[in-house]
């Protein structure tokens, strides 16, 4: 009997153990959301593009990773660039040097009054990277089919003729081949490309727009103002179908500046590093990165336009 009563004290026990609730987690045990994936959308805008060194110098320097990058005209120039592991710092070096002539050449024929072969040579000298597989970052590069009007987005090839491509502003430079069809300026298909940044995988889209009329107090004086402020005036009207794709955009007032303004590339950077400076609590709110102080509200698009900038002289003639 004894042992019986030894076994039923036993069952007793280990019953009482096994009913026992488990204990709970701690309910106040944060976990912090997960970063997300940052796209850049550099916009059009010849040597006013130079600014956009100054916003990736003001990244880099915040700590901000970009893992997309989207570029149209000069935009695919800076961003292949930055894609190929070039620091915003080295590319500022390299523009405080680059003039028109590093880029092309006048050379009249019926489909435009310059080349860009030169930017084979110049991008072989600073690029020194020939095809989108060797790139470190994601990139793609905009252009417009010149036979049917459809947006080309590059994402793969040769690097060098998609950015041509890219840079092939109507009336001034050649239309680039590429696979048998002819390609010309991207802005046409996208001034700031963010919708390529999405399909790409971008969970927070920024876009850069340069957007300033080529002259708006007086009339154009030549040929290449007339078909810039055209171009000017058709993405003006267009500006709904990028900016839905895009978390922020940053509108740098470049009104002062021409669009040959290589002499100002100093200033140009200051003023983009300026402006994305400004925006740095609201940039990092929308990719769930940790803040200093508490960021201002952001909108589900914000608009940005930095103080202008006054020029130092008179505004040269544009020559693209």
């Amino acid at each position: 009997m004894s042992n019986i009563h030894r076994l039923l004290r036993s069952v007793r026990a280990f019953s009482r153990e096994y009913s026992r609730p488990s204990p709970k987690a701690p309910a106040n045990v944060f976990s912090p959301p997960r970063p997300l994936k940052l796209g850049l959308a550099l916009g059009g805008g010849f040597a006013r593009g130079i600014l956009h060194i100054g916003v990736l110098k003001a990244l880099e320097d915040a700590k901000i990773p970009v893992s997309f990058v989207a570029g149209t005209s000069v935009g695919s120039l800076i961003g292949a660039f930055y894609c190929a592991g070039m620091s915003a710092r080295e590319m500022e070096e390299v523009a405080r040097m680059a003039r028109f002539r590093d880029f092309a050449r006048w050379t009249l024929s019926r489909f435009g009054f310059c080349s860009t072969d030169r930017m084979i040579q110049f991008c072989a000298r600073v690029l020194r990277t020939r095809t989108f597989d060797e790139l470190k970052i994601p990139f793609a590069a905009t252009a417009t089919d010149i036979r049917t009007g459809e947006a080309a987005v590059f994402t793969k090839g040769d690097l060098v003729d998609c950015i041509r491509a890219s840079c092939a502003y109507p009336g001034m430079f050649a239309p680039v081949e590429i696979d048998g069809r002819s390609y010309i300026d991207g802005m046409l298909a996208y001034a700031v490309p963010t919708t390529p940044l999405r399909q790409m995988g971008a969970e927070r889209v920024l876009g850069v727009h340069l957007g300033a009329y080529w002259s708006r107090e007086r009339e154009p004086r030549h040929l290449f103002e007339v078909i810039g402020q055209c171009f000017t005036i058709a993405q003006s009207k267009m500006t709904e179908t990028w900016k839905k794709d895009a978390d922020l955009v940053i509108e740098p007032d470049v009104a002062g500046f021409a669009f040959d303004c290589f002499d100002r590339t100093p200033e140009l950077i200051t003023l983009g590093e300026a402006s994305m400076r400004a925006y740095l609590p609201e940039l990092r709110a929308l990719l769930n990165l940790p803040v200093g102080e508490p960021p201002s509200a952001v909108s589900d698009l914000a608009v940005i336009s930095a103080p202008p900038v006054q020029p130092a002289q008179p505004e040269p003639s544009a020559a693209v």
